[in-house]
């Protein structure tokens, strides 16, 4: 019974055991199963391609460079991180970039920055220049009335300047006791009888224009044979009095001031010309004045006389006006519009002025190229006149230039590093530098005016890998014995906004440390250096 017993007891654990193998076997199979499944995503993920690196989806562009978006203009052959920013560079498709400094623009984005374009014409322009000035006296007609003898003034008929008067006009009444002696000896000889008196009677006569007395006066005399003592002075012309120098009861000398006349059939209007209109407004010009204080009234004349002094305030010029003025409607101190007119520029190209930037060295305009693509050109422009500028140089007839949008379009190329832009090409002067100086030695791959592209090896002190990459040209230029193809050794600052720029640069002497580099370079194209948080 005791033998049953124990025997019954081995069975059930051998029972017992070959169930648990079983069910321990199960389990470790399932374990495989779900370890195996959770692990395919991740050996997926690990196959997908390096960070920076362009997408599967994107096979069909071309990736020309990547770049930092905050710092666009440096460019970068292979991917990594930023050098200047703790983010990944970001790959520049052909499609996306600006070919030859074009700057290419969606249409759902030209709808958002409201771009209009027209497109260049040919025409005839009319040359029509507005300036203002202000309506003065006409100096070449002027009379200026002076005493001819010693005098009293008795009677003044003009009492106020500014007083119109006509011509004929009796002005003042004078006592002149000069001419009483000379008339008294006159008379006394013409009364005398017998031979040889005309000699004396000439010289009688002649004392009395030495006096000052005009010959109307002297053959009053003569036919009167009375003393004329007194003297009425008449205007010479029509006008106003714009000067009294007397009044009644005063002393006058010989050749002293009395009146100054000022005609009013014609009146100068002094306009004041900017620099930039001289060139069309020239002496013998037709123009047309108005003035706010007779509207609707047009008075025509032309232009008399550009003056030869510059105003160094205003930079203008003063042009001198002479307008016709018969009813003298025109008083000195109006304000005048004056309108210039020209010959018609016949036959020459046109574009809406506001479609020209004037960046203070040149003048340019965006050129629309077609499929959302926008370039700036230098443009040499010529007279402009009702909204319409005449293009010298720079453009043809048919294309399109933008209108409205213009600096929108340039910040939009400054975002997307296209390296032309609507900035003047101003005399180069040296950038400030912002930090210390890195040394390093690398292969010169390109030049061009602005940047000097090279394929360096690590610069230790900026924790840079070897890349390729562009660096700005200094203000002074390159050596000229540096070329595309030179191994060099340089040294680099940074400068704003995160670029930087070559201080120094000098070909390496040895051929065998040219090799050297060569072979060291082509070693970095395969295996690249990491840079400092690049991805592997």
């Amino acid at each position: 019974m005791k033998n049953k017993n124990i025997l019954l007891a081995a069975v059930t654990a051998s029972l017992l055991g070959a169930s648990g193998y079983g069910l321990y076997s199960a389990g470790m199979h399932r374990g495989q199963t779900m370890t195996m499944t959770m692990a395919t995503p991740m050996a997926s993920a690990a196959a997908s391609s390096p960070i920076g690196a362009a997408k599967a989806g994107d096979s069909g562009k071309k990736v020309l460079y990547w770049h930092d978006p905050m710092v666009p203009w440096q460019k970068f052959d292979k991917p990594g991180k930023s050098p200047f920013m703790d983010m990944q560079l970001v790959p520049v498709y052909a499609d996306d970039a600006g070919d030859d400094g074009q700057v290419k623009i969606s249409p759902r984005v030209q709808q958002n920055l409201g771009i209009r374009t027209a497109e260049v014409t040919r025409g005839n322009l009319m040359s029509a220049a507005t300036a203002v000035g202000s309506v003065a006296y006409n100096e070449r007609d002027v009379a200026l009335v002076q005493a001819r003898s010693n005098g009293f003034v008795e009677r003044l008929y003009i009492r106020a300047p500014l007083d119109p008067v006509r011509k004929g006009q009796a002005l003042a009444e004078l006592y002149v006791p000069e001419w009483v002696a000379a008339q008294e000896e006159y008379l006394s000889v013409k009364r005398m009888q017998g031979t040889g008196m005309d000699g004396l009677l000439g010289g009688a006569r002649q004392r009395m224009r030495l006096v000052g007395m005009t010959d109307d006066q002297i053959r009053l005399v003569e036919a009167s044979g009375k003393v004329q003592a007194r003297l009425t002075v008449f205007a010479p012309t029509s006008g106003v009095v714009s000067d009294l120098a007397v009044r009644e009861g005063m002393t006058v000398m010989a050749g002293a001031p009395m009146f100054k006349i000022n005609g009013l059939s014609t009146i100068w209007v002094n306009a004041d010309v900017p620099e930039s209109m001289a060139a069309q407004v020239r002496p013998g010009n037709a123009v047309e004045a108005r003035t706010p204080a007779l509207q609707g009234t047009v008075f025509k004349g032309k232009v008399s006389a550009i003056l030869p002094d510059v105003n160094p305030a205003t930079r203008t010029l003063k042009a001198r006006i002479e307008l016709a003025n018969p009813s003298g409607q025109l008083v000195p101190g109006m304000f005048a519009t004056i309108n210039f007119s020209s010959a018609a520029r016949k036959d020459i190209l046109l574009v809406p002025t506001e479609a020209v930037i004037q960046t203070g060295t040149r003048s340019v305009v965006m050129v629309a190229q077609g499929d959302g693509k926008f370039i700036p050109v230098d443009v040499e422009i010529g007279s402009e006149t009702n909204g319409q500028t005449e293009i010298r140089k720079g453009l043809d007839v048919g294309q399109k230039v933008v209108v409205s949008g213009q600096f929108l379009i340039d910040s939009e190329a400054s975002l997307t590093g296209t390296e032309t832009r609507m900035e003047g090409m101003a005399t180069p002067t040296p950038s400030k530098a912002i930090g210390p100086t890195h040394r390093g030695e690398g292969k010169v791959e390109s030049i061009t005016k602005e940047e000097i592209t090279i394929s360096h090896g690590p610069i230790p002190t900026l924790q840079w890998g070897a890349m390729t990459m562009g660096f700005k040209v200094p203000a002074v230029g390159l050596p000229n014995n540096v070329a595309v193809g030179d191994t060099v050794v340089f040294e680099i600052h940074p400068i704003k906004d995160g670029a930087f720029e070559i201080s120094t640069i000098t070909p390496t002497a040895a051929a065998p440390m040219a090799n050297k580099k060569d072979k060291a370079m082509d070693g970095a194209t395969k295996m690249p250096a990491k840079p400092t948080g690049a991805a592997p």
